[in-house]
């Protein structure tokens, strides 16, 4: 059974099939801009199991930086994915704009080094100062300590 979800006034639904392959809360300043909060859970997707449903006349672009382009509707502002030039098989969505219970269990978090600093991050989760070891892209190094 897909994973629906859409943006807040229902202009722009999509689903996909299948369980991601990460799901981490990020807390860059670039995420916490661009939602308004402390730290934004993402769910990456396999791109072949995405698809959008309705409103992708809809749907306007960002690019914040280089290689990373958000996604969101341009008429309620709902962010909806980042599409990132160097996973092109993947699609990272904003966890917020799922319907209901998807299932999805956070992971950890990454870009801690960067967290705002009146956020206090309360829970167990494994922290990674900026990717964790896997993800990224392939300039990012790899041998991420967890902190």
């Amino acid at each position: 059974m897909p994973t629906s979800g859409g943006c807040l006034c229902g202009r722009v639904r999509y689903e996909f099939d299948g369980v991601p392959a990460a799901a981490l809360n990020c807390h860059c300043s670039l995420c916490r801009k661009a939602h308004g909060a402390a730290a934004i859970a993402f769910a990456v997707v396999r791109a072949k199991n995405f698809r959008w449903l309705s409103g992708v006349e809809d749907l306007a672009s960002y690019n914040a930086t280089s290689g990373f382009t958000r996604q969101f509707c341009r008429h309620c502002g709902s962010q909806l994915v980042v599409l990132e030039d160097w996973n092109p098989r993947g699609v990272t969505l904003a966890m917020g704009s799922l319907d209901g219970e998807a299932g999805i269990t956070i992971e950890g978090h990454m870009f801690v080094g960067s967290k705002a600093p009146w956020h206090e991050i309360s829970d167990n989760l494994p922290q990674h100062r900026a990717w964790p070891a896997g993800l990224g892209p392939p300039s990012a190094a790899r041998s991420e300590e967890q902190d």
